[in-house]
Order: structure tokens, then sequence, then C-alpha cells
């Protein structure tokens, strides 16, 4: 019997949806890829603490690890602490700090687990950096706090930074600092001001050419202290021209989220091997976990069309879930996260759950379920019938 669920339509009637039913497809076991592959992971919030969940973050530790175990079992990496997980939207630095210990101690028990962590100012209020200094001393604490503990930093993006450089030379003075001291080689990330608005300018100049010419020199300053560069500015031509200028060794990190499936196969540009490729550093992994691993898998091998009609039919479901406001994406996230089954409810840190419409939800499990990434169908149209009826639609 075809499972249906009433989901409304652009118009705001409501229609019959039939689910495809297609299962997903499965990860061989034991295939090593040829790219790095970090997913950048969500928090499942604790929803039971008795707090003010726009003021304070409270998080279900057993679920949000067992999440991290999951992306470790498919291959994939956990880029821990990023925007994903709320950094700067509700998760601050001190439980960030708590899901990065976290997070590094159930690594040690997985053979092969890779995290990075993010390091970055959220603990320096923009208003209260006066100086590139200030910004300086952000940077210094939380990476010593993560070295301590073992982990590899992903140097992300500085609101502060932004807020009181008047200059690409304030960038290079702050990098060159931060980067001349890190105990191993570091990512960096540079996070398009349509993810955050307080990082418009970054680098120094609203001119993304310019930008691009500031941070590849600083990375040509210090090469050896970069693993690579995250970029997320889900602009597949920019991401393409940098990656071609990076020193040799040096990783383009895609976080397009729009073009992943493509920046990642690649266009054997050159002789160098990082210049033709992207490697990955996704929050839409995340959502696509399963499908992600078993393309990857497939291109390992050389199966260059099974990795692209597996991961393909995934990009439309990435670019709805990350249409704008994109820094609303990781609502869509964690929706895939509890209609797979992934976690006991909707409830997100800082009440993010709100952020998307009812209309958005319903064009999400569609096109989920094209891509055929809905693990339990059946659960999924009851949680889906669970949300309907939230907004006065029974079944």
């Amino acid at each position: 019997m075809a499972l249906t669920v009433k989901l409304p339509t652009p118009a705001g009637a409501l229609e019959t949806y039939t689910v495809r039913g297609s299962a997903p497809v499965k990860p061989a076991a034991g295939v090593k890829f040829n790219r790095i592959a970090y997913s950048a992971a969500h928090v499942v919030a604790d929803p039971l603490a008795a707090i003010d969940p726009w003021l304070q973050a409270a998080v279900d530790w057993d679920a949000t690890i067992a999440y991290r175990q999951r992306l470790w079992s498919l291959g994939l990496g956990v880029a821990e602490a990023m925007d994903t997980a709320q950094r700067g939207m509700g998760l601050d630095w001190p439980t960030s700090l708590e899901l990065i210990r976290r997070s590094l101690d159930a690594a040690r028990d997985v053979p092969g687990a890779l995290v990075a962590s993010g390091c970055g100012t959220d603990h320096l209020a923009p208003e209260n950096a006066k100086t590139v200094d200030d910004v300086i001393r952000a940077y210094e604490e939380q990476m010593a706090a993560i070295e301590k503990l073992g982990g590899k930093l992903i140097v992300m993006a500085s609101r502060a930074l932004a807020r009181v450089a008047t200059s690409p030379a304030d960038y290079e003075k702050v990098y060159g600092r931060i980067l001349s001291q890190a105990k191993q080689p570091v990512v960096l990330h540079w996070l398009g001001d349509m993810f955050d608005p307080a990082l418009a300018g970054y680098w120094g100049t609203k001119d993304v050419d310019a930008a691009m010419d500031t941070a590849v020199g600083i990375i040509a300053a210090h090469a050896s202290k970069v693993d690579g560069i995250k970029i997320s500015l889900l602009d597949k031509d920019k991401e393409i021209a940098m990656r071609r200028r990076l020193p040799a060794g040096v990783r383009m990190y895609t976080g397009d989220d729009f073009n992943y499936a493509e920046l990642i196969a690649g266009d054997a540009f050159g002789s160098e091997p990082t210049h033709g490729k992207s490697d990955a550093l996704l929050g839409i992994f995340d959502a696509i976990a399963p499908a992600a691993s078993a393309a990857l898998g497939e291109l390992a091998q050389g199966n260059i069309e099974k990795f692209h009609a597996i991961l393909g039919p995934t990009v439309p479901l990435s670019r709805h879930i990350f249409a704008a406001p994109t820094r609303f994406y990781k609502t869509g996230v964690v929706f895939m996260a509890w209609l797979n089954g992934h976690q006991k409810h909707f409830t997100m840190v800082g009440g993010q759950q709100s952020t998307r419409s009812l209309q958005h939800f319903a064009e999400l499990f569609r096109l989920a379920d094209a891509a055929n990434l809905l693990e339990q169908p059946e659960l999924a149209v009851r949680r889906m019938n669970t949300l309907l009826a939230l907004h006065g639609i029974e079944g």
C-alpha cells in the first residue's frame, strides 16, 4: 500500500503526496576515499532542559555524540563546533569547547576517525573588540584550549575582526600571528556574508577578487601551517579560480552547498593534484551522509557516472535547505535528522526550529524523497504528519 501525506502547495492548498519509497543507497564497506570529506555536524538539543531556549543552550550529549559516531561509521570526518552546530546562533564558546572535548574523546575509540574543530573569537562580542590585538588574543585563547585537547584547528572567520579591521594588512597581521603559533597545519574558513551578514567585507574589502588576493597571499606566506581553506561563497567559479592559485599541497575544501558534486569531482586542471579538485567540508553532508559516503566510494573506484548518479539528486535538496536566508540552513539539517530517526524531537538550540515555514518543510520532504534520502519512509511520514498537525493540518 502506498504511503501518502497531505502537503501544502505553494498556492496554499493541500495535495496528497505519494512517497516514492525508493531505498536509500547503501555505501560499500571498506572503500577508502580519494577525497578528504568532513561533515560539519549539527548538535541535538535537550528538549527537557529548564532553560530559556533563545538565551541558553542545552545539549543532549548522548544523541549528539551518537550522530558523530554515525558519520564516522560512514567514513566521513567531523568538522566540529562549526556554524552547522549553531556556533554563533545559539551555541556559545563554553558549550562549544565541551562539544569539542566530547567529540575528540569519542573519536579515540574509532580507528581512523577524523575531527577538526572550530576555533574562533565568538566569546569576544564584536562591539567589545577595539583593536586587532583584541582579536588576536581571542583567537589565541580558543586556539590554546583546543590544542590542549589535542584538536586540529579550523580557524573560523571572526565577526570581531570584520568589525575592527581597517585594511587587508590587519588580516595579514592577525592570521600571520595565529598561523605562526599553530602546532599542526590548520584549515582556514572563508564564510560568505550570505551565511553571516556580519562577515561582509572579510579580508578587508567587499571586492571578492581582491579579498581572494589577500587570502591567497596569507596562505602562501604560511603554506607549511595551512592544510587547506574552506570557502563558502556559493560561487563555483570563484572556488575553482582560488584552488588553482593555492600553493602546492594546500587543499581546497569546498563549502559550496550548491555545487559540491562537480567541485568534488574536479576538472583535472594542471599537474598539482590539489589544483584540479576540491575536498569537502560541508554542512549538507550531515543531512545526506549515506549518499555522500556512497558517492565518494564510487569516485574512489573511478566510477564517475555512479558518483554523479548518487550525488546529483541531492543537489536540489541542498539548494533548498541553503536557500536565502542561508544562515537558517541548520533548521533543514536538523529536520532531516528528525525525519530519519536520528533524534527523537524537532527542537533546536536557540529555538531555531522556528526559522523556516511549513511550506519550506513540505518542499524539503518532497526533495528528500526524490533524492532517496528518507531512510525510514513510514517514520518520516508519521513525523511529517506530526508537524502538519502542529500547524492545524490533520491527516
